[in-house]
C-alpha cells in the first residue's frame, strides 16, 4: 500500500514526491528533454523539448495529481472527487485508477465526449451536471462535504501539493540541462507556473520564464496587468479553442510568484492560429499529437507570434515545456486548422 512508503501521513515534500515515484512503475515518470534541430536553427539558438505529453495521462498534470493523490490517501482518505472534465479529471482518474482509490468526476454538459470516455476508462464513476464548470464544481464540492471526511476535493491547478509536484519539472530540466537560459511554458489556471516557480526558487536559479497563452484565455495576462493598473484580474469569458487553458482567473499566487521570481516572468499571448499550428509542427517533427494549450508555449517562441529572434539568441539554450493534453485527435486538430 502507498501509505507504508517512506513519509507517512506526515511527510514533507521531498518525501511525498519521493511517495509518487516509489511506485512501479512510478505515478508519473521523469520525461525526456529533446534537441530540436529544426528549430534550433530557426530561433538561433539550443531549443529542447521537455517532453511531458509522454506522462501516463498525457499531461504534465500527473505529476502534481501523483503527489496529492497519494497523500491523501497515506492521510486515509477513501475517495477522491474531481469536478474537471478536462485533463486534470482525466490525470485524477489515471491515479485513482493506479492507486486503488475510487474517483468520482463531477464534469458539466459541455464536457467533450473524447474526455468522458477516456474518465471511464480509467474505472472513475462520471456524473454529468449542470451547463458550466462552476455549476460541476459547486456540486462536486456539496458531495465532498456531506462525505464526512471520507472523500477529498481534487482541484484542477490550485493546491500547493499540485505545485509541488509540478516543480519536479525544474529538477528534471537542471539536472539534464544546467544551462538553460529560459522556459517557456503554458499557463491556463497558473498550476504548473506555480511549479515551475517553486522549483526555480527552491534551486536557486535566477531563469527568465516566458507565461504562454492564447488570446481569448489570458488569464494571466489579465492578471499580470491588473497588478499595475488596477483592472479587472478576471476575464468575461473563455474564446479561444486552446479551452484546457480556460480559466476565467489565474491562481492569484501565480502572479505573486512572478513577481518574486529572481530571473523575471514575461507573459507572451499568441493566437489560436500560431498555436494550432505549433501542434502540427509538433506531430510532423516529433510525431506527438497535443492540444492548442500546450502549442502555445512553442508557438511563443517560434512562427509569427513568436518573441524577438534577439531576446534568446544570446542564451546558451531554452527549454519548451510540451505539457501535452488528451482532448485531441487528428481529426479535431484537422478541424482547427480547417476553422482558423
Amino acid at each position: 500500500p502507498l501509505a507504508t512508503v517512506a513519509g507517512g501521513a506526515g511527510a514533507g515534500a521531498a518525501e511525498r514526491i519521493a511517495r509518487a515515484r516509489a511506485f512501479q512503475p512510478p505515478l508519473f515518470w521523469e520525461t525526456p528533454l529533446l534537441e530540436s534541430a529544426e528549430i534550433s536553427a530557426e530561433v538561433g539558438t539550443r531549443v529542447l523539448l521537455k517532453m511531458d505529453a509522454l506522462q501516463p495521462s498525457g499531461s504534465f498534470k500527473d505529476r502534481g495529481m501523483a503527489v496529492l493523490c497519494a497523500d491523501l490517501q497515506a492521510r486515509g482518505v477513501e475517495r477522491l472527487i474531481s469536478s474537471s472534465g478536462g485533463n486534470a479529471g482525466h490525470s485524477a482518474a489515471c491515479m485513482g485508477n493506479r492507486l486503488g482509490v475510487p474517483v468520482q468526476v463531477i464534469v458539466p454538459s459541455t464536457t467533450k465526449p473524447i474526455m468522458l470516455d477516456k474518465i471511464r476508462l480509467q474505472g472513475a464513476t462520471v456524473e454529468v451536471v449542470g451547463d458550466n464548470w462552476n455549476e460541476a464544481d459547486a456540486h462536486a464540492r456539496a458531495l465532498v462535504d456531506s462525505a464526512g471526511g471520507a472523500a477529498a476535493y481534487i482541484p484542477p491547478y490550485e493546491n500547493p501539493l499540485l505545485w509541488e509536484g509540478h516543480s519536479t519539472l525544474v529538477d528534471e530540466i537542471l539536472d539534464a540541462n544546467p544551462s538553460t537560459g529560459a522556459i517557456f511554458l503554458s499557463v491556463g489556471g497558473g498550476g504548473m507556473l506555480n511549479g515551475v516557480l517553486e522549483g526555480l526558487e527552491r534551486r536557486g536559479a535566477s531563469i527568465p520564464v516566458y507565461a504562454c497563452e492564447t488570446h481569448g484565455a489570458d488569464s494571466f495576462r489579465a492578471g499580470w496587468e491588473a497588478e499595475s493598473t488596477g483592472g479587472a484580474p478576471r476575464l468575461d469569458a473563455i474564446t479561444s479553442i486552446a479551452t484546457s487553458l480556460g480559466a476565467l482567473e489565474v491562481s492569484p499566487t501565480a502572479i505573486t510568484r512572478s513577481k518574486a521570481n529572481a530571473g523575471g516572468v514575461r507573459s507572451k499571448v499568441v493566437s489560436d492560429a500560431a498555436a494550432v499550428g505549433a501542434c502540427d509542427r509538433l506531430l510532423r517533427e516529433l510525431r506527438v499529437l497535443v492540444e492548442p494549450a500546450c502549442g502555445a508555449a512553442l508557438a511563443a517562441l517560434v512562427g509569427p507570434d513568436g518573441v524577438p529572434k534577439d531576446e534568446v539568441a544570446g542564451m546558451e539554450s531554452v527549454v519548451v515545456i510540451v505539457c501535452g493534453g488528451s482532448g485531441i485527435t487528428p481529426e479535431i486538430l484537422a478541424d482547427f486548422q480547417a476553422k482558423l
